[in-house]
């Protein structure tokens, strides 16, 4: 029997081979409103993963609000530059754009930005959350840093700057750099979490890369577990394609659901509600995963 304090869902409802492959949306279902709806009457949560490539705004998020369920979730991914990942200047609004040093840039970082620029970046992506705050439909902004932030002190002032500018919403931390847990760490980075008061996000993914974590079935929150899986395809997630979907091409097995489920309510029945995320977006996989692991949880005896 599946638990309603777990919700499952996928990173992105239109990631452009989820569309392509014609196998989830009816051939009817072919705008954004009538995708979202869709999507939001067979799952009750979901990623939005395009805030993570730009700044979201207001009204896209007033849509969210307004095309789905009360009680569906969304969870919003942070903009890639407060992460401290490599950011094109196009990212930016074009207001903000003109205001860099040097718009000739290929790429900037978030620490070589004036603070002024910074600020108003987090304003509006901030700003950009309150209808969906506001219907009670926002669930956490969740934070994947890239593997070269580490647990020094420079990472863990990353790390803190982003969850403090965030005031009352809920943040969700995910490590990309294996020292946060290994060796002994792991204890360090939870207290960290909790001291912070963010959701540590138990990742299921190819333990073998260099740029991925061990899975820690521990909470940091008592009111929220988060859980995201990535698929466990070494060969896929070291790659680069033309669709970033690509690097998380797997389709779980029966088996690995049923295990994936077990773990999953255990950590559950620690937290008052736990989001699933499914991360593998290739064409329809991240769906077809998903309702597999819903069926694997409604199996579970109670």
């Amino acid at each position: 029997m599946m638990s309603p304090s777990i919700l499952v869902g996928t990173a992105s409802w239109t990631d452009p081979t989820l569309l392509a492959c014609g196998r989830f949306y009816p051939p009817e279902v072919d705008t954004a409103e009538g995708r979202l709806r869709y999507y939001a009457s067979r799952f009750p949560l979901v990623e939005v993963d395009s805030s993570f490539y730009a700044l979201p705004s207001a009204r896209a998020a007033q849509a969210w609000a307004t095309r789905t369920p009360p009680a569906f979730v969304v969870n919003v991914k942070a903009f890639r530059l407060f992460t401290g990942h490599q950011t094109p200047p196009s990212a930016l609004d074009a207001d903000l754009r003109r205001e860099l040093p040097d718009e000739e840039n290929a790429v900037v970082f978030v620490d070589d930005l004036p603070r002024d620029i910074v600020d108003e970046a987090w304003r509006r992506f901030v700003f950009a959350l309150e209808p969906l705050r506001m219907t009670g439909k926002l669930g956490t902004v969740h934070f994947q840093f890239p593997r070269w932030i580490k647990p020094d002190r420079r990472g863990r002032a990353r790390v803190a700057d982003c969850v403090a500018r965030l005031e009352d919403h809920i943040a969700s931390v995910e490590f990309r750099h294996r020292a946060w847990f290994e060796d002994g760490a792991a204890t360090a980075t939870l207290d960290f979490l909790r001291e912070l008061r963010a959701v540590h996000t138990v990742v299921d993914s190819p333990s073998a890369s260099e740029d991925s974590v061990p899975a820690v079935w521990e909470i940091t929150r008592d009111d929220m577990a988060m859980v995201r899986m990535h698929g466990r395809n070494t060969a896929a997630w070291a790659s680069s394609g033309k669709a970033s979907s690509s690097r998380f091409n797997y389709v779980y097995s029966v088996a690995e659901l049923e295990e994936m489920a077990r773990r999953v309510r255990a950590l559950a029945q620690r937290a008052g509600k736990t989001h699933v995320i499914l991360n593998t977006n290739f064409e329809d996989q991240g769906v077809r995963n998903a309702q597999g692991l819903m069926q694997a949880l409604q199996r579970l005896p109670a």
